[in-house]
């Protein structure tokens, strides 16, 4: 890998700065070219959203046969979900200011490793499913894997019971867009809206599940999950 001395040492002065929140996120399917940095600085620069709050529930499909590929993909290792520090701690007010509504949050992605994006995109090729990627349902370069994306819903507090949302997660249709919705699920995909946005989190508006988090130095990482 080129200069690991320099994504080191940009690692370190980007942990020591304050956390960002309520910051505007950026386009939230394909990231610019960037290299591709050493696991090393993903250590420093990644972190385990349940260490920050673990009543957040983890069911990571990508990590199991249960996605719409049928199998588990590459870098997928164990069932942790990992993001940027800041997304991280962003992410943690969501669930406290949910807590009092007796709701809770449940996340079926977060970082992403490039070689489980570049599984994605051969599994478009093998189905012969181009339209996936052009009609943005699956990136080539995704924010995912800048540890700045994140697939999740909403659960009951006490029974664990996913709320009701109109479509399952990874559904590949105008149904699964965020505005696509009504009665009881169309309430419940505005109250997961309204609680990510107020910590700075954006949603892609063809995926009521996904939302972005913004950070001015932002790195793609390809550590296994484990």
């Amino acid at each position: 890998m080129r200069k690991p001395l320099s994504f080191l040492l940009l690692a370190i002065a980007i942990a020591c700065a304050p956390p960002q929140r309520r910051v505007a996120a950026a386009p939230p399917v394909n990231t610019a070219e960037t290299e591709i940095a050493p696991d090393a600085v993903a250590d420093t620069l990644l972190v385990d959203v349940q260490s920050l709050d673990p009543t957040i529930v983890v069911d990571l499909r990508y990590a199991t046969a249960n996605n719409f590929t049928g199998a588990p993909l590459p870098g997928y290792q164990a069932n942790r979900a990992y993001l940027r520090r800041e997304a991280a701690a962003a992410l943690s007010s969501v669930q406290r200011d949910l807590r009092p509504r007796g709701l809770a949050l449940k996340i079926f992605d977060a970082y992403r490793p490039v070689r489980a994006t570049l599984a994605m995109v051969d599994w478009t090729e093998r189905v012969h499913r181009a339209d996936l990627l052009k009609d943005g349902y699956i990136a080539s370069r995704s924010r995912h894997n800048l540890g700045l994306a994140i697939d999740l819903t909403l659960i009951d507090l006490v029974t664990g019971q996913e709320l009701e949302m109109g479509t399952p997660f990874d559904t590949f249709s105008a149904a699964a867009h965020t505005a696509n919705a009504s009665g009881l699920s169309a309430v419940n995909r505005q109250r997961l809206k309204a609680a990510m946005e107020a910590e700075g989190f954006q949603n892609y508006d063809q995926e009521w599940w996904h939302y972005t988090f913004n950070v001015p130095t932002p790195l793609r990482f390809d550590r296994p999950i484990r």
